[in-house]
């Protein structure tokens, strides 16, 4: 099978000749704008063969609104207003997706990484600001994760429309239990989580929530279990959620992981013999149908690639 066509088989939990596999990781601060981000991520992807390339958001986590960045009480962020796509955050997104798509070598899927708006939001500030003026009025925090919801549902439509990618792969973060309850999160969080989803789904068939673990605490995941993906990603390791399942958690969605992606993981600390070893355990355990190998997050910066190309190099023995 072609890359591409073992993914969206996958996707749709369909026979393939090997489950897929996709890893990555942030870059270093001098690679995270520009032709340098560009060419690094060229340099990775068409170094390793992963059947799925994730084009990282480095360098636009925050959300350049002034308004936010000035703020001085919660009401502030009513005169918040979207940035529009004209702005320097979505048009150098979408150029730098487009860039490379086009130096990509092999037909892998493409996807962008974006984030829900209220991690927007807390990048544009703090997380202890945030936090602060929701406690203020509940009904500022709304309006601007609406305006930033506006934004983001605006890029991942120009993603995919312009700049060529096949999906976005959408970061939805701050489901930690000790932060909200579920009912509070539905509330104040899940309708502009879910105004950016569905425009991304509004122009793509292949998009993939990414329950993020960042916290190193576990989530209320009920608070995601029906958001409207084509697949799911969750960090194994935090909610003490195996694949098999996770997969049924998820009403049987097609299901990426399997690998911890912190540093003393297998995968950044194991032989060939070990990495390629747990890939193959993995697929022996969870089966290899609607599963996808990758880690829990994004990887340690710096991980030598040869490490995924094991994996790879794995998958492709059960050929």
């Amino acid at each position: 099978m072609m890359k591409r066509e073992r993914v969206i088989a996958a996707m749709h939990n369909q026979p393939v000749d090997r489950p897929p596999v996709g890893f990555w990781f942030h870059f270093p601060t001098e690679k995270q704008l520009g032709e340098p981000c560009i060419q690094a991520h060229l340099d990775y992807y068409n170094q390793v063969d992963t059947d799925i390339a994730n084009l990282m958001c480095d360098g636009y986590f925050d959300y350049p609104s002034l308004v936010v960045k000035n703020a001085k009480t919660a009401d502030d962020w009513f005169f918040m207003e979207p940035l529009g796509p004209d702005s320097a955050f979505i048009r150098e997104q979408v150029a730098r997706a487009a860039a490379v798509r086009e130096g990509l070598s092999s037909d892998c899927m493409v996807l962008y990484h974006v984030f829900a708006p209220f991690s927007s939001l807390r990048f544009g500030t703090s997380d202890e600001v945030v936090m602060r003026f929701l406690k203020e009025n509940p009904d500022a925090l709304l309006h601007a994760l609406d305006v930033i919801a506006q934004d983001n549902s605006l890029l991942c439509e120009l993603l995919v429309k312009e700049a060529g990618v096949d999906g976005i792969y959408y970061c939805v973060q701050g489901g930690e239990r000790d932060r909200f309850t579920a009912e509070e999160y539905r509330d104040l969080i899940t309708p502009s989580d879910l105004a950016v989803l569905e425009a991304a789904n509004g122009v793509s068939d292949y998009n993939i929530l990414h329950c993020c673990g960042w916290a190193g605490v576990p989530n209320n995941l009920e608070v995601w279990r029906d958001y409207p993906a084509q697949a799911v990603n969750w960090a194994c390791s935090v909610e003490g959620l195996d694949l098999t399942k996770g997969k049924a958690f998820f009403d049987d969605k097609c299901v990426l992981g399997g690998f911890d992606n912190r540093p003393g993981g297998i995968l950044a600390t194991g032989t060939e013999e070990e990495v390629k070893a747990y890939a193959h355990a993995l697929v022996e355990k969870h089966g290899d149908r609607g599963i996808m190998l990758g880690a829990d997050c994004t990887l340690p910066a710096g991980i030598d690639p040869r490490r995924i190309q094991w994996v790879v190099d794995a998958m492709n023995e059960r050929i």
